[in-house]
């Protein structure tokens, strides 16, 4: 939980960084320090986040729709560009073809496990269900629908999008991060995608559209670390004074840490010498190990999954697939640290710098996990010390459970079939 913490703590400020970045999309934005923005920015998370959670819903509810309404209108976008359908386009009839040429899968196997982290990280903030659950009035309810959306948000979202955007935008594009060209990092792949095809001001509204995305992530990070710094300080973990709550049931102190760890972005004005790489966190693969033992604490102590209001639909077996998926690819990132592509022609200081820079938080975790080992001299749990009890909320399930399932069987069949897929 520690570490889930942390990674929170400075995703707030990469995301104030990667807010800046994306205004200086704009020519005159340019014109502007990036630590006006990052002001600005700053203070909107900041201000929504000490409405509690009823601010942090109505603004990722707003952020979700517009998010929504722009990824669909993307890939409709996107299929009519690949199709050579913009009368006009330089591009004229794409389809498949960047595929095959100039190719998917640069760099082969290697390349392939060179990202596998990096595109964890989109992945991040699914598990914010959970943390929302603990403060909405009826979780029982909420929290499935909740879970569901995850698997079409992923294969909507991610899955289709990334597929459209591979057959629009070659992986050597020069505007792309890290790229040659004068935009580099101030544009990304739905902006350069659009902006091939020669169409105008749409290249704008998808930047727009990409900030918004960039705002809510920081708006998740003061939310999730602040939850979770509160939780650890009640399991004395932390500080007590961060698990101080207002009489609006409010972690006051600890969304102001978690915001003030924001401020460290203002190291953008120093210019494009000073950098701060994001590190990798290994929190897919802690989720599913507690899970994991969860389960065999909840059954050692006699309990059935029928006492729980929610239970995971892959359940303890898909933990241990993630867990060992994510083992493996905690392996290949290691791999690719030490021999990243094109390591031949680093040196040895450029090599180091890379290692560090993938695989830090390895190190960091377990200095993390065996000082607090060491300091509070606590000891592996076994599953009789497990507490599964403390913190549910009292609700007579079985009564609960038999008048859902009195509801449900006299719904039609289409409404079934949509309870059960959202």
């Amino acid at each position: 939980m520690n570490s889930y913490a942390l990674n929170w703590l400075v995703t707030l400020p990469l995301e104030l960084t990667a807010a800046s970045v994306t205004v200086s999309y704009w020519p005159g934005a340019k014109e502007v320090s990036p630590a006006a923005f990052v002001v600005i920015f700053w203070f909107v998370i900041v201000l929504i986040n000490f409405f509690g959670v009823k601010g942090y819903g109505e603004a990722e509810f707003v952020f979700s729709i517009i998010k929504v309404v722009a990824v669909i209108g993307f890939i409709l976008l996107g299929i009519i560009i690949a199709a050579g359908g913009i009368p006009g386009s330089p591009q004229g009839y794409l389809g498949a073809g960047y595929w095959y040429n100039s190719g998917a899968f640069h760099h082969g196997f290697k390349g392939l496990c060179s990202v596998f982290v990096t595109a964890a990280f989109s992945f991040g903030g699914t598990e914010l269900v959970g943390l929302t659950a603990a403060e909405t009035e009826n979780p029982r309810k909420g929290l499935p629908s909740a879970v569901k959306q995850v698997f079409w948000r992923i294969t909507l979202f991610y899955m289709i999008s990334l597929a459209i955007i591979g057959c629009l935008v070659p992986y050597n594009d020069p505007d792309l991060l890290n790229g040659t060209g004068s935009q580099d990092a101030n544009a990304s792949p739905f902006v350069i995608a659009v902006k091939n095809a020669g169409i105008s001001v749409v290249p704008s509204i998808m930047n727009v559209v990409i900030l918004i995305a960039v705002l809510s992530v920081g708006n998740s990070s003061v939310y999730g670390s602040s939850r979770t710094m509160a939780a650890l300080a009640d399991r004395g973990q932390a500080p007590k004074i961060l698990g101080y709550i207002d009489n609006t049931w409010l972690p006051l102190v600890s969304i102001i840490v978690a915001s003030s760890i924001g401020l460290l972005r203002f190291i953008v004005a120093a210019g494009t010498d000073v950098r701060v790489q994001a590190f990798n966190w290994m929190l897919a693969a802690s989720i599913c190990a507690c899970h994991i033992r969860f389960r065999h604490a909840w059954k050692y102590n006699g309990h059935t999954l029928d006492e729980l209001a929610f239970t995971s639909q892959p359940g303890y077996y898909g933990s241990w697939l993630g867990l060992i998926m994510n083992l493996l690819i905690l392996i290949a990132q290691f791999w690719t640290a030490i021999w990243p592509v094109g390591y031949a022609s680093n040196t040895p200081s450029e090599t180091a710098q890379g290692f560090f820079e993938a695989y830090l938080a390895m190190p960091i975790v377990i200095f993390f996990y065996v000082g607090f080992k060491v300091v509070k001299k606590t000891k592996w749990k076994r599953l009789a010390d497990i507490d599964v009890t403390s913190g549910r909320r009292e609700m007579d399930l079985p009564a609960i459970l038999a008048e859902e399932r009195a509801i449900q069987a006299r719904w039609p069949w289409y409404k079934k079939w949509w309870n059960i897929a959202f």
